[in-house]
């Protein structure tokens, strides 16, 4: 085996310690708010993370082998899936999830931004245990990417050899020579956005906590609230819009912000993967305004288009706040809702779901098939910002579609067993899988996920997993070939 075990073990140790350093900040709430249970359950687990993660480091330091390719896979899937095993302790040990299973599911669905939830009453846990559910998006929203080329230096690894684990196809540019200091770059513009949005909640009327929690949930675009009924609890359309701004730029390519701050914004619109990212949500939003006036029961203007609006944007970007149940309106409102669930966020931002990137590539290679049935002799070059698109590129896209399709049927499938409607297991598979939060029918915008088993709650956890890394980062390690090849 051709893995290097050394290093993947250092980087479980250093993950451990981070871990538990961001545990810190839900401990202190826990002692602000005199909640006793939870001080406990996040001292002890900070501190074993922490004593750990140092003993790790201790017992492998860095090694001089160079990581290879498999070694970037193992490491980000790794990661991943530990820090929700070791995240879940806290709610299970304080009992505010006394299930293992359920608290795992719900570190999953935080660390991937998915923002699917167990729980029936959320207001009945206690404040401490939801400032760490949301934390776990703010912390999972960056990803991996980020997170390991900015620590990975200090074990002779390339941060972008891991950042191209996570991310693989044409959606990762390196900003600046050294990809460690993108990936301070890029952290440096989440804490912005993070800073700013707590700001204006504040302004519009939120508490410092509430407006923490929300400000988690939409800058990682992940849509854990505080509230069994979400953003529509404030009842502010002030708020709301806030909400909306940030999660649409919290779903745009974070490399296009060095291109405005550099170039100007001229030079941001005009790459097409915004622009189309864009269109849609402005589309979506116009028909789905209509739609409601016309046949849905609105009849305030501003209300039908601010609800078409925040649910557009909250799904697109694969957040999962809810102001409004779109799962009764109309069945076209619902169709374009469903719609883009299925494109996600853009490239490079904290959004998941097959990316828009993908979405728009694919549209051009079917102009190009339709171009070259009418003129087979002609030479039609798919390009992208100017740029051909290779022909290795153009295979990655279509078969990471092609497998993500057979991933949603075959999940479908698996938790079928369950006995529930078509659209309520179809829709499960594909919000958890992309990443999105709530689906249809029993697993709607006012629904939760508590009515699966627990075989069906860890398949769909899997899923979110897998869906956060790009689907063959996560099940190419399932793979005998990965385990016995010898190459790099």
């Amino acid at each position: 085996m051709s893995v290097n075990i050394k290093n993947v073990i250092r980087m479980m140790g250093i993950l451990l310690f981070v871990i538990g350093l961001c545990m810190i900040p839900s401990f202190l709430v826990a002692v602000i708010y005199q909640e006793t249970r939870c001080t406990v359950s996040f001292s002890i687990t900070l501190a074993i993370c922490l004593c750990s993660g140092l003993i790790i480091m201790r017992a492998f330091p860095p090694s001089l082998i160079k990581i290879k390719a498999r070694d970037g896979f193992l490491i980000v899937s790794m990661c991943w899936l530990v820090a929700s095993i070791i995240s879940a302790i806290p709610m299970c040990a304080s009992g505010a999830i006394p299930d293992y299973v359920n608290a795992f599911f719900e570190t999953c669905s935080g660390y991937s931004t998915t923002g699917s939830s167990i729980l029936t009453d959320v207001e009945s846990l206690p404040k401490s245990i939801l400032f760490w559910r949301s934390f776990t998006h703010w912390l999972g929203g960056m990803g991996i990417i980020v997170f390991a080329a900015a620590i990975l230096p200090s074990i002779g690894v390339e941060g972008m050899m891991i950042a191209s684990a996570e991310t693989p196809g044409p959606t990762l540019d390196k900003l600046t020579p050294k990809f460690a200091d993108t990936a301070k770059n890029l952290y440096l513009i989440y804490i912005v956005f993070t800073v700013a949005e707590t700001i204006l909640l504040m302004v519009g009327g939120m508490s410092l906590y509430d407006a923490l929690v929300q400000t988690f949930g939409t800058v990682g675009t992940g849509g854990f609230s505080n509230y069994g009924d979400s953003i529509a609890h404030f009842s502010s359309p002030y708020l709301q819009w806030v909400i909306i701004v940030f999660m649409t730029m919290c779903g745009t390519n974070f490399n296009l912000y060095f291109v405005l701050i550099r170039r100007g914004p001229k030079a941001m619109l005009r790459d097409p993967e915004l622009r189309l990212y864009l269109g849609i949500m402005a589309v979506c939003t116009l028909f789905i305004t209509i739609d409601l006036l016309a046949v849905g029961g609105y009849t305030n203007g501003f209300k039908s288009f601010t609800d078409s609006a925040f649910q557009v944007s909250s799904i697109m970007t694969t957040t999962g706040y809810a102001t409004a149940n779109y799962d009764i309106w109309p069945t076209f409102a619902k169709m374009l809702i469903f719609l883009v669930m299925l494109t996600g966020a853009c490239s490079s931002s904290t959004g998941g779901g097959p990316k828009i990137i993908r979405i728009l590539i694919c549209l051009k290679l079917i102009r190009r098939g339709v171009a070259l049935k009418i003129h087979p002799n002609r030479v039609y070059t798919v390009t992208l910002n100017g740029r051909a698109v290779s022909s290795e590129v153009a295979t990655n896209i279509t078969n990471y579609i092609f497998f993500y399709i057979f991933v949603v049927f075959a999940g479908s499938l698996v938790i079928s067993f369950n006995g529930f409607d078509l659209l309520t297991t179809f829709s499960s598979v594909i919000t958890c899988l992309g990443n999105v939060g709530p689906g249809f029918n029993l697993v709607g915008p006012t629904m939760n996920f508590s009515i699966y088993s627990h075989f069906s709650k860890i398949v769909l956890s899997f899923l979110m997993i897998a869906g956060r890394l790009e689907l063959f980062t996560f099940f190419m390690l399932l793979s005998p070939h990965y385990w016995n090849s010898n190459k790099a």
